[in-house]
């Protein structure tokens, strides 16, 4: 007898009951305050393996300018090729003489800005046409300002040595010169910067990038508004800050006396809505508004290039590897920190000031603490004592790319 099946009839299966397994271990160690101090181990080592050479990109140019030029050619040089400062070069003694930076420019506005609000006859126009780099030095001197410190690195040196040197000077960047071996000149080779330091870096150490997981704030890294307020302060000190109605030369002076090249610009809520910065002085010089520097904040950023990239913000409790990745995508020199979700919970405001942090902030603490003694010399806090300085071989060629 043939028998149909039906829903009806159909025989039972009995299904044995599901069994939860075990999720397999990840293979990755967990992150730690050991794994964080590892990974900054790891490339200070790394760092003392390698050279300046190793950070040159495949092709790049290098611009020279001549002490006796005028410094308004100068500064249509820098912004033709896009760059914010330049090695000088004093052609009667074949020797390297210094560098021409956006700090020359504060300087020189600030001077004739005085001379000219104190003499209604006094011509700045005219003065700043043939005024040359050469005699940048006597303006500081009449200011009052401390001569910048005349250094170079050997390219062969390690980029440990030369972030040292980066740390120490409070510089933001280091000429590299090497000798010619036939004539015993000086040769310009090139300029290592923070930025270029520290993109080499992000490139070449992708794994210990990602274990600094620790946040900004307790790593200390940058400056942050005092809490509780400073009495008799600003209510963001220590950090300078300005409105979009305060005049251009009050910033200017901003820039000279706390030796910063940004200002962070606040409603009045404290909520940062824009950045002035000392390459938009150059800006302004080149269209020779150093004669009315009374223009307010809003004027002048309306003379800005239109390509500029904004301003780059993020939260005190991003961590060092999220702001190192973000170097290596992209030219950063600077990070506005703003109250974010965790703040706006404890009853701040999102997106108003709450501190700055600068490339010398980075470098410093990856390189780690230094305390300067005297010009050369310096104590290290680094490492335990009872550790031994091995330098880790270099890693394969293909690790090893050179930052832009």
């Amino acid at each position: 007898m043939n028998a149909s099946l039906t829903p009806n009839n159909s025989p039972k299966v009995k299904r044995k009951g599901s069994v939860r397994r075990p999720r397999a271990g990840s293979h990755l160690p967990p992150f730690s305050p050991e794994t964080h101090e590892s990974a900054l181990y790891a490339i200070r080592n790394y760092l003392k393996g390698r050279n300046s050479y190793d950070t040159f990109p495949v092709s790049f140019r290098l611009i020279v300018l001549d002490s006796k030029l005028e410094v308004r050619k100068a500064l249509q040089c820098l912004l033709n090729n896009g760059v914010v400062s330049a090695p000088l070069w004093n052609s009667e003694r074949s020797c390297f003489a210094g560098m021409f930076t956006v700090s020359d420019i504060i300087h020189l506005i600030q001077f004739y800005y005085l001379k000219a609000t104190s003499s209604s006859s006094y011509d700045v126009a005219s003065d700043v046409e043939f005024f040359r780099l050469e005699s940048l030095r006597d303006i500081e001197k009449e200011l009052g300002v401390e001569e910048p410190p005349l250094l170079r690195e050997h390219p062969s040196a390690s980029l440990y040595d030369a972030a040292k040197l980066l740390i120490q000077t409070h510089a933001r960047r280091v000429p590299l010169l090497d000798h010619d071996t036939e004539t015993g000149h000086e040769v310009i080779v090139s300029v290592l910067t923070q930025y270029r330091l520290l993109k080499f870096i992000a490139i070449n150490c992708p794994k210990e990038i990602t274990q600094l997981h620790l946040p900004l704030r307790k790593l200390n890294i940058g400056t942050y508004v005092s809490n509780p307020p400073v009495e008799g302060q600003d209510r963001f000190y220590p950090i300078a800050t300005a409105s979009m109605n305060t005049p251009v030369f009050d910033v200017v002076h901003m820039f000279s006396k706390g030796g910063i090249s940004a200002v962070p610009i606040v409603d009045e809520d404290g909520i940062v809505v824009n950045l002035y910065e000392t390459v938009d002085v150059i800006t302004l010089v080149r269209l020779g508004a150093y004669q009315s520097l009374d223009l307010t904040v809003t004027e002048a950023l309306h003379q800005r290039s239109p390509d500029f990239p904004g301003v780059v913000i993020c939260t005190a409790s991003d961590s060092l590897g999220t702001l190192m990745q973000l170097i290596k995508k992209r030219r950063v020199h600077r990070l506005v920190v703003v109250e974010g979700e965790e703040e706006e919970k404890r009853g701040g405001k999102k997106g108003r000031l709450l501190g700055i942090i600068t490339l010398s902030d980075v470098l410093r603490y990856i390189i780690g603490d230094l305390v300067s003694v005297r010009m050369g010399e310096s104590v290290e806090r680094l490492i335990p004592p009872e550790e031994d300085k091995v330098v880790t071989p270099p890693p394969p060629a293909e690790d090893a790319a050179a930052a832009s």
